[in-house]
């Protein structure tokens, strides 16, 4: 036994894959696509050759496309995982349908707007054929790229957005090859200029009219819906729309109805209520003699991003199933009650089908620690200031009971500190000294409440601040905007090292020259954290960390800022066993960037070539500097615009 002077050992439980996956929440928000290895690895299922489902090590793919010449940041597509949502939002519809005697169809459409890479547009459509799956152009460059794919004749091309002569014009042609294209009305003035082509050129129109609900939506983009919304007709301009058509003979051409609640619904009630709205104005609109024949809900269908299954704003607190067996029985049991026929049922689902498929890599290339870290607290100088004296006091009498007090005279000695040194009665040296006690004193502090279950609410900020930068090789602008645009919660976690314990608390800085540029807000268990737990970087190999469910917007919604442009893009699926990487798409180079905002690579080599002869000249630099840096020059033009092992 040991005596009472003694210390009695207890047994620490090793750091396990497991831990790392419930710290991060991977089973939470991965929809299963996602998971941790035992060998500490993040793993993505995919079908291999055969049907059958493997688990591909993120990492491994990583370090493949390094040993190729493809350096981070890159963004790795899985269209596996694209193919497995159009399949899931269409059954979950068709069993919907099924169990409930529905008497209509199921037809989804997918807006280009949220990813318009070629690559995604041409799955969607392959993929989703057997559905007769089909796609929502917003603008007549969506327009023609999506008439250009289109080859199901069953699929709807829904036209949105505003609309001039030459985008009528082409839905027009459009309709006569064949094509199910419905023009949406969606500003009272758009009808006059549809009957006038429609006209024109001797083609009907397949209309349809976007009404402005009173039930408002929920999330970030709730003003998409109520009396606000910029688009959409209200009640009284629905019934005008009736009466023109009326009046032109052509009342058979409206067949659809759209609305739009807003992206990314995180409530289902709010979902319900808009659906019965709308769902009366489309009674009605049959009861005027409209044939009608679609029920268009629009987007909306939320991704639990945090994965909390609740209704915060990066979560939703309903499945896909839930989301079509709700629609499915509004929407029939409201029609059968009016003796109305069951319409066609569409979703233009756009961030829930192909959220999931992308994940932004990069690796770590430098840290700064946070503040107070050190082992022992700063020495004084001689003759020290009595405000040194006094914070030196502090640090050696915190424990666990006076933290609070400490903590304010901390704050009270270093202010005052500060204050005699704006009146020059303290040097920058001792202003310095007394600052790196603070921090030292910030750091006991941190130390002490993160073993405490309840935290003062003052102290809470003292972890918020004792956290280490790490630089993270992207951009949060130009591959996250959401990020910094919305505070959008993504999933962000270490691809590697998950069977060691996450010991720094972390905030991701990217490579961009702005106060800004860094993400702020991290999925936590509990609530929204400000910091990231990350492993200590030991320097003998790349640390890389993912962002994953990046697949809807952030490619088309990036900037240049700081002119750091696209990233490296690849495709990865597998064939017997072991990774294919296809659609290799390299990141802009300098000259790509420059390009877009009106720069011309030649007219710059000139110039600086310009420079440096004048430079020889001057005596400043010998002809053959000079040639080393023309080419230092044009090998910087040619190369990625993000940093380069």
């Amino acid at each position: 036994m040991p005596t009472r002077n003694t210390p009695i050992k207890r047994k620490v439980r090793n750091w396990t894959a497991s831990d790392s996956a419930e710290l991060y929440g991977v089973d939470a928000w991965s929809n299963g696509y996602f998971s941790v290895s035992r060998q500490g690895e993040v793993t993505v299922e995919l079908r291999d050759t055969d049907g059958s489902p493997k688990h591909l090590s993120l990492l491994s793919v990583v370090r493949g496309l390094v040993e190729r010449g493809t350096d981070a940041p890159i963004l790795l597509r899985f269209c596996d995982l694209l193919h497995a949502r159009i399949d899931e939002l269409n059954k979950s519809f068709i069993k919907a349908i099924r169990e409930t005697g529905y008497q209509g169809e199921y037809r989804g459409v997918y807006p280009i707007k949220v990813n318009q890479q070629r690559q995604i547009v041409e799955e969607v459509v392959a993929h989703g054929k057997r559905y007769h799956y089909g796609l929502e152009a917003g603008s007549k460059p969506e327009l023609i790229a999506a008439m250009a794919e289109m080859d199901d004749p069953e699929a709807f091309l829904m036209c949105n957005g505003y609309k001039d002569d030459e985008f009528i014009d082409l839905a027009l042609m459009g309709m006569r090859m064949g094509l199910n294209i419905c023009l949406i009305l969606e500003m009272p003035n758009e009808l006059p200029a549809i009957l006038r082509r429609s006209k024109a050129l001797g083609i009907e129109p397949q209309l349809g009219v976007r009404v402005r609900l009173a039930a408002r939506g929920s999330g970030h983009w709730s003003e998409s819906a109520g009396d606000k919304s910029v688009f959409g007709l209200n009640a009284a301009q629905v019934i005008d729309v009736v009466d023109q058509l009326k009046e032109a003979g052509m009342l058979h051409c409206l067949k659809v109805l759209h609305y739009h609640q807003g992206s990314q619904i995180p409530n289902i009630s709010v979902i319900r209520e808009g659906l019965t709205e709308a769902c009366r104005i489309y009674i009605d609109l049959v009861k005027e003699g409209a044939p009608m024949g679609a029920l268009d809900m629009g987007g909306g269908l939320a991704v639990d991003y945090d994965g909390s299954q609740t209704n915060f704003h990066s979560s939703c607190n309903y499945s896909i199933e839930e989301y079509a067996r709700d629609i499915v029985e509004i929407v029939g049991e409201l029609c059968s009650r009016h003796d109305v026929p069951h319409p066609t049922l569409v979703t233009e689902s756009g961030r829930a089908v192909s959220a999931y498929h992308a994940v932004l890599v990069f690796n770590i290339l430098d840290v700064t620690s946070a503040p107070g870290s050190e082992a022992h607290a700063p020495a004084l100088p001689e003759n020290p200031n009595p405000l040194l004296l006094a914070l030196d006091e502090t640090h050696r009498m915190l424990s666990r009971k006076n933290i609070q007090e400490c903590y304010n005279d901390a704050n009270y000695y270093r202010d005052q500190l500060r204050a005699q040194f704006f009146y020059g009665n303290a040097t920058l040296r001792e202003r310095g000294v007394g600052e790196a006690i603070y921090w030292y004193i910030m750091g006991l502090i941190a130390r002490r409440i993160a073993e405490m279950s309840e935290i003062p609410e003052e102290l809470k900020e003292v972890s918020d601040n004792m956290v280490d930068f790490y630089y993270a090789n992207f951009s949060l602008f130009q591959s996250l905007p959401d990020s910094w645009a919305i505070d959008q919660l993504f999933p962000v976690m270490p691809i590697q090292r998950l069977c060691e314990r996450p010991t720094q608390r972390t905030v991701l800085v990217d490579i961009t020259c702005d106060c800004d540029g860094k993400v702020s807000h991290y999925i936590d268990r509990e609530d929204v954290s400000k910091a990231l737990p990350l492993h200590e970087i030991d320097g003998q190999e790349n640390y890389y960390v993912a962002v994953f469910l990046v697949g809807a917007y952030q490619e088309t919604l990036g900037d240049l800022h700081n002119l750091l442009g696209d990233t490296n893009v690849v495709s990865v699926h597998l064939e017997n066993g072991r990774p294919v990487y296809t659609h290799e798409e390299e990141g802009d180079s300098v000259a790509d960037v420059l390009s877009y905002v009106k720069y011309d690579a030649k007219d710059l080599v000139g110039r600086f070539r310009a420079l440096a002869e004048r430079a020889v000249e001057e005596g400043r630099i010998t002809p053959r500097q000079r040639r080393e840096s023309l080419e230092a020059y044009r090998d910087g033009l040619n190369g990625y615009t993000y940093y380069e092992l």
